[in-house]
């Protein structure tokens, strides 16, 4: 014999939920506060958006309209060397070029031979400090992570005074291996991971023969790939991004980063006013790849970084 639930007086049954949620004043008040904070913070990237589409002759004339001032396509031309010295001056740029190309290349070998150098150091430290034992492990740790407290503004003259006296100035290198060496938070980060890797593989290849190292290449680096992504995320961004160490130990446009190439479009015209349109349009162009890298991989990092505080 079937057996049937009796409906309830509203028609429904009692094991089925309703799909109606109550709108109550404090979710109106939740959604209402997102909606304010999404809006402060995508509206400095929409008015860069809109004054890199504004004929930059025009932008005096109408500083506060909410579009474009003269639409046109000149400013990304500007800003990747393709349009004419003319063509530029035209649309109240200084007909200066920008070698986008140039500093982009610079940028990239800067921040991926820098973030994989940080990783690689960093991972090898954090497996010493982790997963060896060896007397005075924890002490030397600690001292290592005090460096987490020393202010970076305090290490840039030592710094600068140490590559100058290698003659590292004007290169990759001296941008590079300051930072590339050391770095007290991905260290700290790493082991935080690492400790709470399971021994037991590690055990079984430890009987099998296999050395430190072994270990490191073939275990512990496999096993750890979601940290280090996000580690190399993060320090690929933060390379990326720099800007007073580069300009402090380059002043040629072959090892120039784009965050100073785009100082030097700025200045190019300094008896006019600045070329506000290009600019905003160079900006932009610099900051897609890390728009991209985060619109791929925010959650990851969000997740890792979550799990690694929760430990």
């Amino acid at each position: 014999m079937a057996l049937t639930l009796a409906p309830t007086r509203n028609g429904q049954r009692p094991d089925t939920p309703s799909r109606s949620r109550k709108v109550s004043p404090g979710r109106i008040a939740a959604w209402t506060y997102l909606a304010v904070v999404m809006a402060v913070t995508l509206f400095p990237f929409y008015w860069i958006l809109r004054t890199a589409l504004s004929n930059n002759y025009l932008l005096s004339t109408d500083p506060s309209s909410p579009l474009p001032v003269g639409f046109t396509w000149g400013a990304f031309e500007r800003a990747l060397g393709i349009a004419s010295a003319a063509e530029a001056q035209a649309q109240g740029g200084s007909g200066a070029s920008l070698d986008i190309a140039l500093f982009l290349r610079n940028s990239l070998v800067y921040a991926t031979t820098q973030t994989f150098l940080i990783v690689l150091f960093s991972a090898l430290g954090a497996y010493a400090f982790a997963r060896l034992h060896w007397r005075g492990r924890d002490l030397v740790f600690n001292i290592l992570i005090t460096a987490l407290m020393v202010p970076t503004v305090f290490t840039l003259l030592p710094n600068f005074v140490m590559i100058k006296d290698l003659g590292l100035l004007n290169s990759f290198a001296g941008l590079i291996l300051p930072g590339g060496l050391f770095q007290a938070f991905t260290l700290f980060f790493l082991r935080q991971f690492m400790l709470g890797l399971s021994s037991e593989i590690e055990e079984a290849a430890i009987i099998d023969g296999a050395g430190p190292l072994r270990i490191f290449f073939r275990i512990i680096l496999p096993m750890s790939s979601a940290p280090i992504a996000t580690v190399s995320l993060l320090m690929f961004v933060n390379a990326w991004n720099d800007y007073f160490w580069p300009l402090l130990v380059t002043s040629s446009q072959d090892v120039q980063p784009l965050t100073l190439g785009l100082g030097v479009f700025k200045q190019s015209s300094p008896q006019a006013a600045p070329d506000w349109a290009g600019l905003m349009a160079a900006a932009l162009i610099a900051a897609l790849p890390i728009l991209l890298i985060f619109v791929a991989f925010g959650k990851r990092i969000v997740n890792s970084i979550g799990f690694n505080g929760l430990k």
